[in-house]
């Protein structure tokens, strides 16, 4: 599969893009949307993938910028977990081992496919630190290899005021249950 957009829809989402930068400030201060501009604009596969984060209502939004690799980091900021990316369990290994009922994807399949990382639960926090996200939705995120190894997962939301994380059976879903992603141009 090519990832590359027309050329309108790459217009059409650099100037959301740009609208949603200016309108949060406070996620990004002294980061120039011009250089963040120009790198999307020189990867087009990483502006498709920015593009599935906002076609399936992640609202992605520059968080931050790496200090060593000069990478703009971009994290899915909608207030709750992404519409298009719920009601998924966690990875391929907990839908394989669903009897019954099972989910169209897995939370891990999805985001290679989209071509993001599943938020760590310290990306998690800091997001939360820049707003209040998912106050009546969850969001799976990147599981420790020893809890996996258990048959569980993680996911975090927030909750009277406070960010928790919890567990749960990797192959459990939930209607109100997605996955936030990031990726680094």
């Amino acid at each position: 599969m090519k990832k590359d957009l027309p050329a309108e829809r790459r217009e059409e989402l650099l100037s959301l893009l740009k609208t949603r930068f200016e309108k949060n400030m406070n996620r990004h201060k002294g980061i120039d949307w011009a250089k963040v501009q120009a790198r999307l604009e020189a990867d087009t596969a990483k502006l498709w993938t920015v593009n599935e984060m906002e076609e399936t209502g992640g609202e992605p939004d520059v968080v931050a910028q790496d200090k060593k690799t000069g990478e703009y980091i971009i994290y899915d900021c909608s207030p709750e977990t992404p519409k298009d990316r719920r009601s998924l369990c966690y990875d391929r290994q907990a839908l394989d081992a669903r009897k019954a009922n099972k989910p169209e994807n897995s939370a891990m399949d999805l985001a290679a496919e989209m071509g993001i990382e599943l938020l760590t639960e310290e990306q998690y926090q800091d997001l939360q630190q820049l707003g209040n996200f998912d106050t009546k939705t969850s969001s799976w995120l990147a599981t420790p290899a020893d809890v996996r190894k258990a048959g569980g997962a993680i996911f975090g939301d927030r909750r009277f005021g406070r960010v928790f994380i919890y567990h749960n059976g990797a192959d459990s879903y939930y209607a109100a249950r997605g996955f936030r992603g990031s990726v680094r141009v």
